[in-house]
């Protein structure tokens, strides 16, 4: 990736809004800098002085990387190149760290300091702390315009991304046995995404299924059910590869679909088509592929059962704006990603969803994944 061409036009859009910006480990600073992210965990890891842990950007200044010695260290992030490295030491004074580097940025009396969505609350008071007079805005609304547009090397890594996790379906796929419980199915799509080459899963795998005897649940789902038919199974995951995040859905009955379910596979299908065909770059907005796809399913009779919108930005982040939706009136642009994903989820019914990642082009979305169209039956 060309992060020396993305700074340099982050730090062009920064002069004149901003004096200085700060970025924690975070997808913007991946963006940025290469500076890569570890894959999260429930509870917080931190390290005396964490709130430093990040990048300061300057509009005219060679960007300072700041890290605590045991997230540089233990995080393998000593050796780093490209960037200006200032390692804090465990029993070093943070604060001192942070007004000796500030010195350098040379900035004015009343500052005007961007600072990264993703930054924690103690990281904005300790610069806080360090610059009483400084007026804050948003570091990520500022770099965002730059992160929407994907360039060709983006959509090459996103396109290993998609391969990636197809084929981890495909895997799936045959070890698919009638009985098997949620959590079972889960597992094994964690395991696929990482033996076919995938960072690990983007998001957490999540399946949302439905049938006569099994209600969908939201939000609190019994992983510990057994899957038997008649039972739709609707898979939503993806894999990260070099730090991009893909999102996938495809649907799986469980015994012979009745002939409800293969019409609510369809109309998804058809819906996802037609909201796929609306994304012409500079021709639509993202409401209005939203709307192109939930019509089909409004006269197919089930629009109340499409829940949530079309879909969502994506890239380094697995959401993110703009949002095909109602209200977002956003005109589609080409090199932008969407997810396009409908589905018609029913408590006590047959449900279907798919999901695929889409670039906008001139002549309509260009889907990166396109298997599995048809209704997967497990028997």
């Amino acid at each position: 990736m060309d992060y020396t061409g993305r700074l340099r036009t982050f730090q062009q859009a920064l002069a004149g809004k901003a004096d200085l910006a700060f970025f924690p480990i975070s997808a913007d600073l991946q963006y940025l800098t290469g500076v890569p992210r570890e894959m999260p965990t429930f509870g917080a890891v931190l390290h005396p002085g964490a709130w430093v842990e990040g990048a300061w950007i300057s509009p005219h200044h060679a960007p300072v990387l700041t890290l605590p010695r045991m997230t540089a260290e233990f995080g393998g992030l000593q050796d780093i190149q490209g960037i200006d490295l200032r390692v804090l030491g465990d029993f070093e004074d943070p604060v001192a760290l942070v007004r000796d580097l500030v010195r350098g940025f040379q900035l004015p009396s009343h500052p005007r300091v961007a600072i990264s969505d993703r930054a924690f609350g103690y990281s904005t008071s300790g610069i806080q702390a360090v610059l009483p007079d400084a007026t804050f805005l948003s570091a990520t609304d500022l770099l965002r315009p730059q992160r929407t547009l994907k360039t060709e090397e983006e959509i090459a890594v996103m396109r290993k991304a998609g391969e990636i996790t197809e084929a981890a379906f495909a895997a799936v796929i045959p070890n698919l046995k009638l009985g098997m419980t949620e959590l079972d199915v889960m597992a094994e799509v964690d395991y696929q995404i990482r033996k076919q080459g995938g960072a690990g899963p983007s998001f957490n795998t999540s399946m949302y299924n439905s049938g006569p005897n099994y209600p969908l649940i939201f939000g609190d789902a019994e992983h510990h059910r057994p899957l038997n038919p008649p039972v739709s199974l609707l898979f939503d995951f993806g894999a990260i590869y070099e730090g991009y995040c893909y999102d996938f859905g495809r649907t799986v009955s469980f015994g012979e679909p009745d002939p409800e379910m293969r019409r609510v596979h369809d109309l998804v299908m058809a819906s996802q088509r037609a909201g796929i065909e609306a994304l012409k770059a500079d021709a639509a907005t993202c409401e209005q592929a939203d709307q192109a796809a939930r019509t089909v399913i409004e006269n197919g009779g089930y629009g109340a059962q499409f829940r949530h919108r079309l879909g969502h930005g994506i890239g380094l982040d697995v959401h993110e704006p703009p949002f095909l939706t109602k209200g977002d009136t956003t005109v589609v642009r080409e090199g932008m990603w969407f997810t396009v994903e409908p589905s018609i989820t029913q408590h006590h019914s047959f449900s279907a969803r798919v999901e695929d990642v889409v670039l906008v082009t001139k002549l309509g979305g260009m889907a990166l994944t396109s298997g599995f169209q048809d209704l997967i039956v497990i028997v």
